[in-house]
């Protein structure tokens, strides 16, 4: 066996210095916490290579004396701890890493100047060889210049990534600072072109929140945002969340922040998805921006070497807090949909380059003679029907003003209700509206001990498959909770016998049809309670409104009354939109009448 040598010191830096700068990406995070520990207000980034050749951090924090910058580069020598124990840590940085790695494997510069300090001092480091510090040019901070990253370990190049995928990382890197210190400007600069500028967000808590947001996530994004505020034992959980229906494919738009600090935390994503439940589509990630106050002691940040997990020492009381929190909000804002929708929406009424006839638009009017032409084309007002002699009064039409989703006004294609607003039109998809309406009524039920039944007057026989039909009869007990009583009845086929009361009198082979397949899916390792999501959305899509069946003015009102009192009835049950709103603003612009 070979003896048990100690390695040279050289060799210990680069080894942790693998563990603390594994890409362009990571020496950013480090050098720009160190900024903003260092009460930096402003903090410029600067690349070049994708982060490869050259890494420039400036900032203008309180800086670091000239007889410190020696004790900078050295391994575990930190200002970030007040004592020992680990248990109080404020900052972002705090183990005395960061420098020391990155100069382990790149040529390293720190230049720095104390406000108040004569003259800026600058310190180089390259491997084992350290210069100065020695007098320079320099504002008030500290500026940090990294070049050649991994020339001491070149191995780790071959297994980076393209200059553009680690450039992307470097500059989410900095989004997500960005948005957990909305207070602080940052400006990022690659090949001589800028890709982030921002300014200091003003304002309280989360209006600074908002506004960074925005400029991060985009402002189509702004109407889509659903405020989130609460507090619990000493917790403070505060933050941003998008609609469902404004949900995307990846989850690239999920801020987490612990303390001042983002964090990529388990506990945290499996809260925030479970929050939105079934009111999301398959494969689709909410936008949030989620941040977290509790007192140090009860988080511990020195977990992972980088700095992007902490454990909690009351997890259930955190999750519970966002659970709860984020699911009073959203159903707050049941009945909203995202607003990107209206506006594709009015993107697909766009007039194109030719009219009707073919013919090639009018030119422009001059802003007088065009107002006066809008002013000629107005309607006029309607004039009150003469009612014929003995004639009886009809009964009144509900009032547009006085719901949300305004008065049913007509019906297209069988399949979507035309409702007038106030200020507006509402589209309304029937069978997504009734769908989550109906799924709503089966979860209600189902809390409450179980769905209210509906004897069939003539028993159903549905036949199946045999994997199918054991499935679904190994579940009898718990589909009755569901409002679904069946019985055997021969070898390949079931008997219906009581159906769920609010899916009315519809048939029930497809459904039951349906339910087979999704449990004989799901196996036998999961109980009905933990499947019941996706088997009442199977049940409530197939017990709604069809699209094609026509529906009286009557009927089309009061399916609009009950969106209007049912939680997340914004999305059906897949997570489409149930309706867009168009505003009469909107409309005119179209008919060039603005």
């Amino acid at each position: 066996m070979p003896a048990i040598r100690v390695l040279p010191e050289e060799v210990v830096n680069r080894i942790a210095a693998g563990e603390v700068v594994e890409r362009p990406a990571s020496a950013v995070k480090e050098l720009v916490e160190n900024a903003l520990d260092a009460g930096a207000r402003r903090i410029g980034v600067t690349l070049a290579g994708g982060g490869r050749g050259l890494i420039l951090v400036e900032d203008d924090g309180c800086g670091i004396p000239a007889e410190e910058l020696p004790l900078a580069v050295r391994r575990h020598a930190t200002s970030k701890l007040a004592d020992d124990t680990l248990v109080r840590i404020a900052t972002l940085g705090f183990r005395g890493e960061a420098l020391p790695s990155i100069a382990a494997v790149a040529r390293l510069a720190i230049t720095s100047r104390p406000p108040g300090a004569d003259s800026a001092f600058t310190l180089v480091v390259e491997g084992e060889r350290v210069e100065g510090p020695r007098p320079s040019a320099g504002r008030p901070g500290t500026r940090v210049e990294v070049r050649d990253l991994f020339r001491r370990t070149p191995a780790r190049l071959k297994f980076l990534r393209s200059e553009r995928a680690e450039l992307q990382a470097a500059l989410e890197v900095v989004e997500r600072l960005a948005l957990a210190r909305p207070e602080v400007g940052f400006v990022l600069e690659a090949e001589g072109r800028r890709l982030l500028d921002l300014a200091p967000a003003e304002g309280e808590r989360l209006e600074r929140t908002a506004r960074r947001a925005i400029a991060l996530l985009g402002r189509d994004l702004a109407r889509d945002l659903v405020e989130v505020e609460a507090e619990r034992d000493g917790i403070r959980l505060f933050g941003l969340l998008g609609l469902p229906t404004a949900a995307r494919s990846d989850p690239g738009a999920q801020f987490l922040v612990v303390n001042g600090r983002p964090v990529q935390d388990r506990l945290l994503k499996s809260a925030l998805k479970a929050a939105y439940g079934d009111l999301l589509a398959a494969g689709r990630h909410p936008v949030a921006a989620l941040f977290l106050e509790l007192p140090p002691e009860r988080v511990d940040v020195n977990v992972h070497p980088a700095k992007i997990e902490v454990r909690f020492a009351d997890p259930g009381t955190v999750r519970g807090l966002v659970i709860g929190s984020l699911r009073r909000a959203l159903a707050e804002h049941g009945q909203r949909t995202a607003g990107r929708i209206a506006t594709a929406a009015l993107g697909t009424f766009r007039p194109g380059s030719t009219t009707f006839a073919g013919r090639p638009p009018s030119p422009s009017l001059p802003r007088g003679l065009a107002e006066t032409a809008a002013a000629f084309q107005a309607p006029l007002a309607p004039l009150p029907p003469a009612a014929p002699p003995g004639a009886v009064e009809p009964p009144a039409e509900p009032d547009p003003a006085a719901y949300p989703l305004g008065a049913a006004r007509a019906q297209l294609h069988d399949s979507y209700i035309l409702a007038q607003t106030a200020d507006g039109l509402v589209i309304v998809d029937q069978h997504a509206a009734h769908e989550r309406i109906v799924f709503e009524k089966l979860k209600a039920g189902l809390a409450e001990g179980g769905v209210a039944r509906q004897v069939l007057l003539l028993p159903e026989v549905v036949e199946l498959g045999p994997g199918e039909r054991e499935a679904l009869l190994e579940r009898t007990d718990e589909l009755l909770a569901l409002g679904l009583a069946i019985e055997p009845f021969g070898p390949g086929a079931v008997l219906v016998r009581e159906v769920p009361a609010v899916l009315g009198e519809r048939p029930s082979g497809e459904l039951v049809r349906a339910l087979a397949k999704e449990l004989a899916s799901l196996g036998s390792l999961f109980t009905l309670e933990a499947a019941i999501g996706r088997v009442a959305a199977t049940a409530a899509c197939h017990g709604s409104v069809r699209a094609g069946r026509r529906l009286s003015l009557a009927e089309m009102d009061a399916l609009l009354r009950q969106m209007e009192r049912t939680p997340g009835a914004g999305q059906c049950n897949h997570g489409r939109p149930t309706w867009i709103e168009l505003k009469r603003a909107d409309i005119e612009r179209l008919f060039a009448r603005r």
